[in-house]
């Protein structure tokens, strides 16, 4: 379908004058019986472009001209940094709303209120208070994988089998031994869904956070090659955007049959 849909096509166009013919081959339209080519790329334009890019994926000619491995590893490390801060916060928060109703009753409203806002609307305070495109973007990403991770570590601590808290009583286990022994291990499958959740946002957000706020990223890259109106390097970015993010699911899908168990 591919190949059909961007085969040349033969047109035949009347004859017109010189001028308008010049018009016309400077507007790259070509005369009477040429074949019109589609501006998508072909299968073999596609196949250039992949070969091109993955045979040389560490080059860097400068800022905006770098291989796609170098463009992949600044937006991999910028998920990775606000991935990792974003867990800092919410999983100990999500520990202590989970274990406490007065604490789940007194953050909840704010929790609910502040988790539908688009994580691309606090770019611009971000940039503003931070002045800084590459910090707002860790940012960013930090804002938008807190929630499913606080949220899901708040509904698997609060939701361990009474029968495991009632044995922790019965033994007069301290806080920290039961938090760490027994609720953490019956709430570990709930918190990877929260950090897989999280991961795949991320994931989503950086592309569109460093289109906006440009530099160097996958984000970056793809909208500069629209720039360049290279649409089979735009296709290439897009696939490499969903293979990477079906690696790092699957990632995650690992961690979570290691940690789930068997009732």
């Amino acid at each position: 379908m591919w190949h059909i849909a961007t085969a040349p096509k033969v047109a035949t166009t009347p004859i017109v004058a010189s001028g308008s013919s010049e018009y016309q081959a400077l507007m790259g339209q070509g005369g009477g019986g040429d074949a019109e080519k589609s501006g998508f790329p072909t299968l073999t334009q596609m196949g250039e472009t992949f070969y091109k890019q993955l045979s040389r994926p560490f080059y860097d000619n400068g800022p905006n001209d770098k291989g796609i491995g170098i463009q992949l590893a600044y937006s991999l490390g910028r998920v990775g940094l606000g991935f990792f801060l974003a867990m800092l916060v919410a999983i100990p928060f999500g520990f202590l709303i989970g274990m406490s109703p007065l604490a789940y009753e007194a953050f909840n409203p704010f929790i609910q209120i502040l988790k539908p806002i688009s994580p691309l609307a606090w770019m611009p305070i971000a940039l503003y208070t931070i002045k800084d495109s590459s910090i707002s973007g860790i940012f960013v990403i930090f804002i938008c994988s807190v929630w499913p991770m606080l949220l899901n570590t708040a509904f698997g601590v609060a939701n361990v089998r009474k029968e495991l808290l009632n044995v922790t009583k019965t033994l007069e286990v301290s806080p920290l031994r039961k938090a760490f022994l027994v609720i953490l291990p019956a709430a570990a499958p709930t918190i990877l869904t929260g950090m897989r959740i999280s991961m795949g946002i991320a994931w989503l957000v950086i592309v569109a956070a460093e289109m906006l706020v440009g530099g160097t990223g996958i984000g970056y890259f793809l909208w500069n090659e629209w720039n360049n109106l290279s649409i089979s390097s735009v296709i290439f970015a897009i696939v490499m955007i969903g293979i990477v993010g079906m690696l790092l699911d699957m990632v995650f899908a690992k961690l979570q049959k290691v940690v789930s168990y068997a009732d």
